[in-house]
């Protein structure tokens, strides 16, 4: 026991005496020295990274500012050129909105003039104006959400003006010329039809910096989001018609399903996506179907694209389950706000909803009794045509629901013989017309198309490339694997790509049988060709970044030399909008008739004398309802080759009091082979072909049943006796 304690005090006296006498001090060894001098570098690399993150983003936040700000300018620059828009009289500026844009803005003027909102909100949802005489929920009928948005805005913004005492507009009187009288023009948002366009030329300012951002997530390089945007500009008379259109549907709903493509890409793209998800996907749907008739068509083809991802195994069942409640909620959401418009329930959209279901409820059964891979996919690809076409017609009959028939037969007379008289006024028109040969070479002048295939190659050739690496070698590369207890099965990289060029095959295919859709397509083709600046394409190809940034600034130049000359024949256009006849018939309607008088004829027209007259009409340019169908087939009856006597029958019927007949309505100079009106009822009334058209009649001896009260260089009006 002594020697151990002595041994202890020796060794504590050796080991003060190499210290002098005070506590040894551990001293740091070289590799705890090592490890503090990496955490410190690796701190010092994140601190770095984060910044460089931190400055990335404010970049890309400062860029999507000054182009939305950018493209909202060029817009309003065009569609004043074209109209002198400052310039025009309040009338003026009403009749410039013409067809389906003058009804939509009739709904703004008479929310801001109503007593109060919720009495302009009760004249809209009851309204005996649009359809005499019936009442109908415009609402509901007409998607007039931005109609209450912006009349809300407009009453507020009024409001505060006038208790701040605000200077919101500026007044004048305008020289005319002509023999006319001057007129006095207010510019500013105090005067409704600039508050009007204002808001739609920001709503689409916005959409270019969504693009941006769109273009910039999708090829993960500001120069993809640049590519994009200068694309679109180059191309701009092919991607989009707000500013000779503004008040069209169109025109609201575009920018939020460019908004929803994006969210729904970085879903594609998000690890582990939650219901959250749902909820924002569903609202961002709903935004887009409200102001939108036609929206239902574009999300059931983005149903597809998706659902083409995941039986190709690019997401997996629980990512796809997400993305298809958030269509189902969305679709509710819109029935409800919409006071529930039965088309939304009988629509080619619902029907894919349930059939999508109906594959994710058999898909584990047949991936386990099918185990060859492309017959899972045919067997699905026949359930998803099959339900959607057998439940749309099945809930069309129980629900008696015939307003989407034209669409059907507007297809059936595209690919065969088929022709009604609905069909006819819709083939007969530019727009709804295969796209035209000329568009293709425009976009192949500019360089987009070629851009584009080649984005669309590489794309495919990777992937092609990595599935046939994959089946040889038996590895996984490219699979995103999850851990245990994430609820999530194995999937392919790149899905959000897949997605957005399955897409594009949609929007295109949709262009190629209607023209009008290329304003789908157009901008789908720009924001495809962002992925040429990828550094996971084309920079697999080209390691080195300089050469890929090089190919990208060789590619803008090109595309600049025929891209400037199309922007500056767009900002050449300058024009100034007038129509003294149809000036004329307006004012006399307001002073030679009663405010109760009720008109009928050509759709267009109707929409102006409802909007600058408010008297009562039978018909309108909306076609996409059973019930206005008839009655306009009804009221064209002036256009056939029936005696005069039945078009009375027919007045008498509808109550009209008179009808307003536009020269060179009835036969149409320059008009397709056999899309003159008179043509058009031969289809449809075959007995009375070959005798003279009914219209020619009434200009020559409208007696006994009507009497010719109006005449101007354009206009007639009869009085129904």
């Amino acid at each position: 026991m002594a020697t151990k304690k002595r041994e202890a005090l020796s060794g504590d006296a050796k080991s003060k005496g190499k210290t002098g006498g005070q506590p040894l001090k551990k001293q740091p060894s070289s590799s705890s020295t090592k490890y503090a001098s990496t955490t410190k570098k690796k701190a010092a690399e994140e601190m770095v990274d984060i910044r460089s993150k931190v400055f990335w983003c404010l970049a890309v936040g400062i860029l999507s500012i000054v182009i939305s700000l950018a493209h909202k300018s060029h817009v309003f620059a065009l569609f004043e050129g074209d109209k002198h828009f400052s310039h025009l009289s309040n009338l003026e500026r009403e009749m410039a909105f013409r067809t389906e844009m003058g009804l939509y803005y009739s709904y703004f003027k008479t929310i801001i003039h109503a007593p109060s909102f919720l009495e302009g909100m009760h004249e809209i949802t009851q309204d005996n104006v649009t359809e005499y005489p019936d009442t109908i929920n415009t609402l509901k009928r007409f998607n007039l959400y931005p109609e209450v948005i912006l009349g809300a805005a407009y009453r507020f913004y009024i409001d505060m003006a006038d208790r701040n005492d605000w200077r919101v507009k500026i007044c004048y009187q305008v020289n005319r010329g002509e023999g006319k009288s001057p007129v006095p023009s207010c510019e500013g948002l105090g005067e409704p039809t600039y508050f009007y366009v204002t808001a739609v030329m920001f709503l689409n300012g916005f959409m270019m910096g969504a693009y941006f951002l769109f273009g910039t997530f999708l090829s993960g390089s500001m120069f993809g989001g640049l590519l994009t945007v200068l694309c679109y500009f180059f191309n701009h008379g092919e991607c989009t018609r707000v500013m000779w259109t503004p008040p069209l549907r169109e025109s609201f709903a575009f920018p939020m399903l460019v908004v929803q493509m994006l969210y729904l890409s970085y879903m594609l793209k998000k690890r582990t996506p939650t219901f959250k998800d749902s909820i924002c996907l569903a609202l961002l749907i709903v935004g887009f179907m409200l102001p939108w008739q036609f929206a239902q068509f574009a999300l059931m083809t983005q149903l597809v694209a998706v659902l083409g991802c995941f039986v190709l195994g690019y997401i997996n069942f629980l990512r796809m389950k997400l993305i298809l409640i958030g269509h189902s909620m969305g679709l509710f959401i819109s029935f409800l706000m919409l006071f529930g418009n039965e088309m939304l329930l009988s629509s080619f959209y619902a029907s894919c909803i349930l059939s999508v279901y109906l594959i994710l409820l058999f898909d584990g059964v047949l991936r386990h009794k099918l185990t060859y891979k492309p017959v899972v996919l045919l067997v699905q690809g026949v359930i998803l045509l099959i339900g959607m076409v057998s439940l749309k017609v099945l809930i069309g009959r129980v629900l008696r629901v015939e307003d989407d028939a034209h669409i059907g037969e507007i297809l059936k007379s595209k690919f065969g013989d088929f022709k009604s008289f609905d069909t006819l006024l819709y083939t007969c028109a530019k727009e709804f017309d295969f796209l035209e040969y000329e568009t293709y070479g425009k976009l192949c002048l500019t360089g987009l198309i070629p851009s584009m295939l080649l984005a669309v190659f590489l794309v495919v050739f990777t992937l092609l490339r990595r599935e046939i690496t994959n089946y040889r070698s038996g590895k996984r590369e490219g699979v995103i694997c999850y851990p245990q207890g994430e609820g999530m099965d194995d999937e392919k990289e790149h899905a959000e790509v897949l997605y957005n060029v399955f897409q594009l095959c949609a929007f295109v295919i949709m262009a190629v049988i209607i023209m009008r859709l290329k304003l789908f397509a157009t901008p789908q083709l720009c924001l495809v060709t962002s992925l040429l600046a990828s550094p996971k394409f084309l920079g697999v190809y080209l390691p080195e970044i300089n050469y890929q940034r090089g190919l990208i600034v060789l590619l803008i130049g090109l595309m600049a030399i025929q891209g400037n000359l199309n922007l500056r024949q767009q900002m050449n256009i300058k024009g100034e909008y007038s129509n003294y006849p149809m000036e004329d018939l307006i004012e006399w309607i307001i002073q030679a008739t009663p405010e109760n008088a009720v008109f009928g004829g050509p759709m267009p027209t109707m929409a102006n004398i409802k909007l600058s007259t408010l008297r009562p009409i039978i018909n309108h340019p909306h076609y996409e309802d059973a019930g206005i169908r008839e009655r306009t087939k009804k009221i064209y009856t002036m256009t056939s080759r029936k005696s005069k006597k039945e078009l009375y029958d027919v007045c008498k019927e509808l109550q009209v009091e008179y009808i307003v007949y536009e020269g060179g309505w009835c036969l149409r100079s320059g008009a397709k082979n056999g899309c003159t009106m008179p043509e058009i009822w031969d289809v449809e009334d075959p007995a009375n072909a070959g005798k003279t058209p009914l219209c020619l009649v009434l200009t020559r001896d409208p007696t006994p049943y009507f009497e010719q009260v109006y005449k101007n260089e354009k206009f007639d009006v009869f009085k129904v006796l």
